[in-house]
């Protein structure tokens, strides 16, 4: 999958966590699939701890946040 076709998993939504980025638009925002990931979860942890999560959004939270870093 491109990553082009990755981002479209990262929605807005004003009513979850004040528009920010979240994953498929559901209450997972990126920032805290990222701060899991910094702190040391494995994806395989993160898929556990959370089975609506796909391996899919876990790539794109990090894809999603690479981008952000690059445009700033």
């Amino acid at each position: 999958m491109k990553n082009e076709d990755l981002l479209k998993r990262i929605t807005f939504n004003p009513a979850i966590f004040g528009g920010k980025p979240i994953i498929r638009g559901m209450r997972i925002a990126v920032e805290h699939i990222l701060g899991m990931l910094a702190a040391g979860s494995t994806v395989e942890e993160l898929l556990e701890g959370y089975p609506f999560l796909e391996k899919e959004d876990i790539r794109v939270a990090v894809t999603y946040g690479a981008k952000m870093t690059r445009e700033h």
